[in-house]
């Protein structure tokens, strides 16, 4: 069996499993917190997208498995506004985010899976994470925030296209960094509370 991509797949499976751990982690102290819930199926779907684009990178370049690993992140994205949601929001304030939430997930999954576009990804990602730091600077969370801002820096890197080495690209690069905001998220959702009543 030939490796395409060794690199990119030793780091993404590296990026899967230590997002996995953190999943499992979270899960063990969510407590009564749906929050920290929502939080650990995003991180459960991206250690899940993680293997995923991995094999897609390293063994198997097929097209069903790119657009698993494309949905897979797309509900990590959700998720992700669901638990600041749930944890900073209440009343009707929160009820239309979650509606907004479920709307923009279906509008993702149905341009993924006709178009595949990459801007359809950079997109959604954009809207999410700026709807969670905008609500997590309001309801203040360093961690969380902490995450967003090495995310952010670990896009700008594969955007770039540069490769430190011959043997190790742009997406590797983004995977290294992007375990550090892994961990930064980690350590945010851990804190979480959730905001009001759940009807």
């Amino acid at each position: 069996m030939t490796i395409s991509e060794p690199m990119t797949l030793a780091t993404d499976y590296l990026l899967g499993a230590v997002t996995a751990w953190l999943c499992v982690s979270l899960w063990k102290q969510r407590e009564s917190q749906r929050s920290r819930l929502c939080w650990t199926i995003a991180f459960g779907a991206l250690a899940l997208g993680a293997l995923l684009g991995g094999t897609w990178h390293g063994l198997l370049k097929s097209g069903l498995l790119w657009k698993a690993t494309v949905l897979t992140i797309g509900v990590a994205s959700f998720a992700m506004l669901v638990a600041t949601a749930i944890a900073v929001l209440s009343g009707t304030p929160r009820t239309v985010l979650l509606m907004l939430a479920g709307v923009k997930f279906l509008v993702y999954a149905t341009a993924m899976l006709i178009r595949d576009e990459f801007i359809v990804f950079v997109i959604d990602s954009g809207v999410t994470f700026a709807v969670v730091a905008a609500l997590h600077l309001w309801r203040f969370n360093s961690w969380i925030l902490a995450g967003l801002a090495v995310s952010v820096i670990a896009a700008l890197a594969q955007a770039s296209g540069a490769a430190p080495h011959r043997y190790f690209n742009h997406n590797d690069l983004y995977h290294v960094i992007q375990i550090g905001a892994m961990v930064l998220f980690y350590r945010g959702a851990r804190r979480l509370t959730d905001s009001g009543a759940l009807g």
